[in-house]
């Protein structure tokens, strides 16, 4: 789970990381083959006869970049020519599942909550995905069993992260800054800002929340640190100017990360699976915490961050929340108050194309609530939407992986409906891809019986027209349109 994660968009890009990593791969596979001979050799009084498969006997030779890079490019997704498109395709989607479950998976096990049906179903996937005899039906079965093993391990990673900090509060997060050296925190692992801000306590060093790390500020245990100021500008995208700005220590904790500038490369850090050559990263806790001391440092060496905007915006409207709240969410959808909910989850990108979420956001009509997720919010979590009898048109449910709240939400009011089926729910899905983690959302989604989604700005390259074809006969998915057209099929609840 370790190594896949490493492998997402965005989070490692280390290469001597990833020669260590595949020799650690390496060393535990012999260690079980050893295992497994034994007990063979045991249980039949005789050693197995072999052939071991070559994918699972394969050991470098000179055992340097070089030679793992030639074996990546040899067995990659892409090395058949020959290969059936919509099984290279089908096998790409399965693997982008399994690298945005593996996330949520090490994220619940960081927090010592374990599934261990969820490795063993990464380990069964990556086998499968070796089968040359596999058929395109084999292959939209695995790839539905990978969005089944999605939800069980976002509902893993909701249990670990309220576990151990409680569920989410809605919070208003503060937009400004306080004079004083300070630390910018930015990813998604709620551990080591909890360690982080115990060990900056009292020592006169402010801590920030950057792109997916804001969700952070809603948790109970973690809001009480009076010098956890708040939220520091927006998605992963801007970090090049807004790291040039802060001016502080930044420590990145997971994936989003993007070439750092001259200006704050050396007040960067990364720990955990992120990584960037000759960027300082913090070791992985062996007992106890991490030693975040250099960051802490760093930061005490900073002035104050520069100013980028003021005010706050609410955020902490997971599940347990919205559903403390549900009779009135319910009156309001019976009243006609509420007409319509819009799942506006997914990632945020830096083309122009995604303008279109924050202009979806500006056009729907004021009866609407927006229910979101993940680092697109911030295509329109700032433009002050209002609410409706109190309750926010942006009701932010967290990071990426708190998707799942968003589908409790759903289950618990089409139960409350006396609806039989999800789908006839007044919600709509409009959802902003961009890696992983937002296909094992889709996927799992898809596992729920989830429809009519719509995947924008574009839809994934690596299905093909046949896989489209597919998802748009049995689901419903749709590529988003125009603005107008899609508000106005939205609303029409098409």
């Amino acid at each position: 789970a370790e190594v896949l994660f490493a492998t997402i968009t965005n989070a490692n890009f280390d290469p001597d990381r990833f020669v260590d990593l595949s020799r650690q791969v390496i060393a535990l596979r012999d260690r079980l083959a050893e295992r497994f001979h034994a007990t063979y050799q045991k249980a039949n009084g005789a050693p197995y006869p072999g052939p071991t498969p070559e994918p699972a006997a394969w050991s470098p030779t000179v055992d340097d970049q070089a030679e793992y890079l030639a074996k990546g490019y040899a067995v990659g997704i892409l090395a058949d020519p020959d290969l059936n498109e919509d099984i290279r395709s089908l096998r790409e989607l399965l693997i982008y599942g399994l690298k945005g479950m593996a996330a949520y998976t090490d994220h619940a096990y960081v927090l010592e909550q374990s599934n261990d049906d969820l490795l063993a179903f990464m380990e069964e996937a990556l086998a499968f995905t070796l089968d040359d005899q596999a058929t395109v039906d084999d292959h939209v079965k695995m790839v539905l069993k990978a969005g089944e093993m999605g939800v069980q391990a976002m509902a893993l990673l909701d249990h670990a992260n309220t576990s151990a900090y409680g569920h989410p509060e809605p919070t208003q997060v503060n937009l400004g800054v306080r004079p004083g050296p300070a630390i910018l925190i930015s990813g998604h692992d709620l551990r080591d800002l909890d360690e982080l801000l115990q060990q900056t306590q009292g020592k006169g060093v402010n801590v920030y929340t950057h792109g997916e790390m804001l969700p952070a500020n809603a948790y109970p245990a973690l809001k009480k640190y009076d010098h956890l100021v708040g939220n520091y500008g927006g998605s992963w995208w801007h970090q090049h100017q807004e790291f040039d700005k802060f001016g502080g220590a930044i420590l990145m904790t997971t994936n989003c990360l993007t070439p750092p500038r001259d200006g704050y490369k050396g007040r960067l850090f990364t720990t955990g699976l992120a990584g960037w050559p000759g960027v300082t990263h913090i070791a992985d806790r062996k007992r106890g915490q991490k030693d975040f001391s250099p960051v802490i440092a760093k930061a005490l060496e900073s002035e104050s961050p520069q100013e980028l905007e003021q005010g706050t915006i609410p955020i902490g409207f997971a599940h347990a929340t919205v559903l403390s709240v549900a009779d009135k969410v319910i009156d309001a959808v019976k009243s006609g108050a509420i007409k319509r909910f819009v799942v506006m989850a997914g990632c945020d990108g830096r083309f122009k194309s995604r303008e279109y979420f924050t202009e979806v956001a500006e056009a729907l009509p004021q009866d609407t609530v927006i229910l979101t997720a993940g680092c697109a919010k911030y295509r329109y979590n700032k433009l002050g939407l209002g609410d409706i009898g109190g309750i926010p048109r942006v009701l932010d449910a967290g990071q990426c992986n708190d998707s799942y709240s968003l589908v409790v939400i759903a289950q618990a009011l089409a139960e409350a409906f006396g609806l039989e089926d999800i789908n006839d729910l007044p919600v709509s899905y409009d959802i902003a891809w961009y890696e992983q983690k937002a296909v094992i959302v889709l996927l799992a989604l898809l596992a729920l019986g989830v429809k009519h989604i719509r995947l924008g700005p574009t839809l994934p390259a690596f299905l093909s027209p046949n896989v489209t074809k597919v998802l748009v006969e049995n689901f419903d998915i749709k590529p988003i349109s125009s603005v107008q057209d899609d508000v106005a099929a939205i609303v029409a609840g098409q």
